[in-house]
């Protein structure tokens, strides 16, 4: 059993909309997974919802404006901040200014979910639900 997971060198996964350098893998635990988020100036994922689990993230470096729910116009987080997103919350962050906004993110599961036991298996229902090529998004 694994206890210490190094960020020097993570699985990187690259969407068209940021960066997701996977620290541990969901497999790894019974309910939780770890990975380092990287949006390049003006990026963004799209607004999205997770119905399994609570996320954590805590900025490392730059700025961006989450956005959570309804909320049209966001609120601001930068380094030293914590995020928590609800169950089932929709939510996205942008970055703004000049600089990569950087953030550890922790998937808190009630139960790890069966249809996508492995990070890998998130991330090719992701694709599929979205339409990227699965094969561009883990070439790095």
């Amino acid at each position: 059993m694994n206890y210490i997971f190094s960020t020097d060198n993570p699985k990187r996964y690259r969407f068209p909309t940021h960066i997701n350098d996977l620290v541990m893998d969901r497999s790894e635990a019974a309910h939780s997974e770890v990975f380092i988020v990287e949006l390049a100036p003006g990026e963004a994922p799209p607004l999205h919802q997770h119905d399994d689990m609570e996320q954590i993230f805590y900025v490392m470096e730059g700025r961006g404006r989450l956005q959570i729910g309804g909320e049209s116009e966001g609120l601001l987080v930068g380094p030293g901040d914590v995020v928590r997103i609800p169950v089932a919350r929709p939510h996205s962050i942008r970055c703004l200014g000049p600089t990569t906004l950087r953030y550890l993110a922790i998937d808190a599961f009630s139960v790890r979910p069966d249809s996508e036991p492995t990070w890998d298996a998130h991330v090719q229902a992701v694709c599929e639900g979205l339409g990227w090529n699965y094969d561009d998004v883990v070439k790095s």
